[in-house]
C-alpha cells in the first residue's frame, strides 16, 4: 500500500508543478511533464477553436497557442487535486474574457489525467462547452 502512495504522490507533485509552470505562462516547462505521445482532448464543436484531440507535445503546444490567442484568463484556479493510482483529478474554477467577442465566461470544471512512468500520457478536460459556443458565437 506505501508504494502506491508514494506513486499518487509523485504524480500529484507533477500535475500541481504542470499548474504552478502554467501560472507563471511556462508552456516549455508544461511540455516537459508529458510523454512524447501524449494524448490531449478538450470536447465540444468546432465553434470552439482549440477543442479535440491531439497528440503529441508539439500538438499540444498548438492547442495552448490557440488558447493563448482566443482567451484571456482573468481568474483560473485549481481547487483540488485528487489522485488515485496513475489517475490525478483537478477540480477548479475559471472567469475568462474571450477575445474575439469580448464576452466573459465563468464556470467551474474538472481536468482528468493520466500519467505514465512520472510523466503526463493524458489529458481530458471537462468543461462548460456550451457557455463555451455560446461565447464565441459573434451573432
Amino acid at each position: 500500500m506505501k508504494q502506491q502512495t508514494d506513486r499518487e504522490q509523485m504524480n500529484l507533485e507533477v500535475v500541481q508543478r504542470g499548474y504552478e509552470a502554467l501560472g507563471r505562462g511556462d508552456i516549455p516547462a508544461v511540455l516537459d511533464l508529458m510523454t512524447d505521445d501524449v494524448e490531449w482532448t478538450l470536447q465540444g464543436p468546432s465553434a470552439i477553436p482549440f477543442a479535440g484531440t491531439r497528440r503529441g507535445r508539439e500538438a499540444v503546444a498548438e492547442f495552448y497557442s490557440s488558447l493563448g490567442e482566443n482567451v484571456e484568463f482573468q481568474q483560473f484556479e485549481p481547487r483540488e487535486f485528487v489522485a488515485r493510482g496513475d489517475t490525478v483529478v483537478v477540480l477548479g474554477y475559471e472567469r475568462s474574457l474571450i477575445k474575439p467577442t469580448g464576452r466573459t465566461i465563468e464556470h467551474e470544471w474538472a481536468h482528468v489525467y493520466t500519467l505514465r512512468d512520472g510523466k503526463i500520457a493524458k489529458g481530458r478536460f471537462f468543461e462548460d462547452t456550451a457557455a463555451l459556443v455560446v461565447a464565441f458565437d459573434a451573432a
